[in-house]
């Protein structure tokens, strides 16, 4: 019953001012008197409420069913690191990869410390420790309160307790002020977001239209997804589709592929974004239980045939040993 209320109050609030301020005060009170209970309890809650289906954690096979887990039982501390939008920039370089990385303009612990002399005209800004809180500055019409007090709001909530994703529990929250990517050859920035199994690149998901104009998240993004070839699956994971003549296979796309199978080599499952403008590449971030692992799959029998690449007996091994 809670499920297809969700839905349809959750579709409301893309639309609707009002709607949203109610959906993420709700959410907000619901994640306080839910901060004390057990994860595996909320992962149960949470799973049941997203998706209407049971979570089958002693035998999983799907692939949101082992990303949960994964979320309960690896405390692998390289998490941490690669969660924290600032920190993997370490963990990239000592991979060898400096060379895909954005130029980095100041890393503050308040929004209200941001030096503004030292940002060109246009920048993007995001925190480090969460999904989703990012803007667009722009010299001539930023508005420096509003964007202060939205941030320094952020910087105080633990992403952890939104869905039990351990490895942003103990990320210490800060601003990052860096180069805004953009290519005119585009309305905006085509997200390849590569699904890695044990160092190996299987799914491509491509999104597109991510962000909104002011750089916020945006709902509204669509998605379609590839073979590690670029050939196109009609395949859904929690987007809508979009018209598949509306983008090729980019040149370099061997490139990036080594890249994502080189920063994926250390963990059972991850996505790695990457982007590809003009034939440079530039790294995003990497997302270890994409959509909060509640992301419904069609057809259905690909959340199997996705969920059979992750082999938790090896994990389970791993994680005792």
């Amino acid at each position: 019953m809670i499920y297809p209320i969700k839905k349809v109050v959750r579709t409301l609030s893309h639309n609707n001012i009002f709607v949203k301020r109610l959906y993420l005060t709700s959410n907000k009170v619901k994640m306080y008197l839910l901060k004390n209970i057990s994860d595996e309890t909320f992962a149960k809650m949470k799973y049941k409420e997203n998706t209407g289906q049971t979570l089958n954690l002693s035998n999983p096979k799907t692939y949101n069913e082992k990303l949960w887990w994964l979320k309960l039982n690896n405390r692998n501390p390289l998490l941490t690191v690669c969660s924290d939008k600032f920190e993997v920039r370490k963990y990239v370089e000592e991979k060898g990869l400096k060379h895909i990385l954005t130029t980095i303009y100041g890393v503050y612990d308040n929004a209200e410390n941001i030096d503004y002399n030292v940002i060109p005209e246009k920048a993007f800004i995001k925190c480090n420790h969460g999904s989703g809180t990012n803007i667009i500055y722009d010299k001539e019409k930023f508005n420096k309160i509003k964007f202060e007090k939205k941030f320094n709001r952020a910087l105080k909530k633990n992403y952890y307790y939104q869905s039990r994703e351990w490895n942003y529990k103990n990320i210490k929250p800060r601003i990052i002020v860096e180069e805004l990517l953009t290519d005119k050859e585009n309305v905006s920035l085509i997200d390849y977001r590569f699904m890695c199994f044990d160092g190996e690149v299987k799914l491509i998901l491509v999104d597109i239209n991510t962000a909104s104009p002011d750089g916020s998240h945006n709902p509204k993004a669509l998605r379609n997804i590839y073979d590690n070839d670029f050939n196109y699956l009609d395949i859904k994971i929690g987007r809508q589709q979009f018209d598949n003549k509306l983008i090729s296979k980019p040149k370099n796309f061997s490139k990036m592929i080594e890249y994502a199978e080189i920063l994926s080599k250390p963990f059972p499952h991850c996505r790695v974004d990457l982007y590809n403008i003009q034939g440079e590449i530039y790294f995003g971030e990497i997302t270890f239980y994409p959509g909060g692992a509640t992301q419904r799959i069609t057809p259905e029998k690909w959340s199997y045939e996705i969920g059979g690449w992750i082999n938790l007996e090896d994990e389970s091994h791993n994680l005792q040993g």
